[in-house]
């Protein structure tokens, strides 16, 4: 049985499973490790993992608590909080909005693209040309979070970096929607979440592209984009301070164990503690050369397990609120045996979302799509009963909500 531990109770001789954190915020090559030395030990600390997840079968044992207990802990917990909430209304359904967040997102992809190669060839950034992307992204947003957010899962591996800028865009702004923020807040910190990973364009292409972990020193260079994305922002015309420190913050931590600055909780600006646990998110469910992303379900999880250190939790709850306990492009199943996708947060309740009715469970075959608001009566009482892994029965997400 997996145990979730202290990392000050770690021992030469155990193996770690999991180091408990983002893609980005370690330096080790792989996240299971087999401790056969104390430097090991040392080197997780110092990169300020508090807990980790062991293997006993595997290595010696330790005090802790069962993975499978831990994780349905976290889970009382955000069911307990979401009982509590009442997630934002929206203006437009689903369906109304999905074909023009579609062609949003390809509008900002190409933005992103260009903005990028343009900051390469030594050219200063546009800002004018990034104003009505962004306000585009923020009436969208506005009108329906969900369709937009649905179209965050899907990525080209090969245009990683691109799109993962439009989806911390999308997400900053949904994010700001969810604290009530005003419109030139929100608007603001979608140019920052937009151009956040600027600073990627002063860093070589073959670590930025590498088809696997990076060493140590390549980790360290990477790192690095965070003050570039900052000089940059700070030298482009027309880039608000609010902008600038989405950028700068994302990847400091409450705890302070973050970089550059190694800012702690209030330290950090709203708009940074917001970025940071934006950021995460979208990555840790992003399909990379070198790891399988978490399913969005699985990802939330792990965010509002981290709040306890890493991340701010009064904000990791208002994420939630923005997010769902049921993410956007989860696969769920139903209490009438049916496959079911996500495609958005209800008005009543963040435990009865919008999903999309795809696959009968019990023959296993697919079903006509039908869209239902568990939320409402003419849902025939139906009721999430579980997540469920997509590949298990064959289901590509991306293609559905593409």
């Amino acid at each position: 049985m997996t145990r979730k531990i202290a990392v000050a109770d770690l021992r030469v001789g155990m193996y770690v499973q999991d180091l408990n954190c983002g893609w980005m915020d370690h330096p080790f090559l792989r996240k299971e490790i087999e401790l056969t030395r104390e430097d090991q030990i040392a080197r997780i600390r110092d990169a300020g993992i508090r807990e980790v997840y062991i293997d006993p079968a595997r290595g010696l044992d330790g005090p802790g608590q069962d993975a499978i207990d831990a994780e349905r802990e976290i889970e009382r917990e955000m069911i307990a909080f979401a009982e509590a909430e009442q997630p934002q209304p929206r203006q437009t359904s689903f369906r109304e909005e999905a074909e023009t967040a579609k062609k949003i997102q390809g509008e900002a992809n190409r933005l992103i693209r260009d903005l990028m190669q343009d900051v390469r060839l030594g050219r200063q950034i546009d800002s004018e040309r990034i104003e009505p992307v962004v306000e585009n992204i923020t009436q969208s947003i506005l009108r329906n979070g969900g369709a937009l957010l649905s179209l965050c899962r899907i990525k080209n591996k090969d245009d990683y970096t691109f799109q993962h800028s439009v989806s911390v865009c999308g997400l900053q702004t949904a994010f700001c929607r969810a604290l009530q923020m005003g419109h030139e807040d929100i608007h603001e910190a979608g140019i920052g979440g937009l151009l956040h990973d600027i600073g990627k364009t002063r860093v070589a292409d073959e670590i930025l592209n590498k088809p696997g972990r990076l060493t140590e020193e390549e980790f360290a260079q990477i790192k690095c984009h965070v003050v570039e994305s900052r000089r940059i922002l700070e030298q482009t015309p027309g880039i608000s301070a609010t902008a600038v420190l989405v950028a700068a913050q994302h990847h400091e931590r409450h705890d302070g164990t973050g970089y550059p600055l190694g800012l702690k909780g209030e330290e950090i600006s709203q708009m940074g503690q917001m970025a940071a646990i934006v950021d995460v998110y979208d990555a840790i469910t992003s399909d990379r050369c070198y790891h399988k992303g978490l399913e969005p379900n699985e990802a939330m999880r792990k965010i509002f397990e981290w709040g306890k250190f890493h991340f701010n939790p009064v904000l990791v709850h208002a994420f939630t609120r923005c997010i769902g306990i049921y993410p956007t492009g989860s696969l769920v199943r139903l209490e009438s045996d049916r496959l079911a996708v996500v495609i958005g947060q209800c008005e009543g309740n963040l435990l009865q979302p919008l999903v999309r009715v795809i696959h009968c469970a019990r023959r296993n075959r697919p079903l006509p799509p039908q869209e239902l608001d568990l939320s409402r009566p003419g849902a025939g009482g139906d009721r999430i009963l579980r997540y469920e892994k997509p590949e298990a029965w064959g289901i590509d997400i991306a293609l559905l909500l593409a």
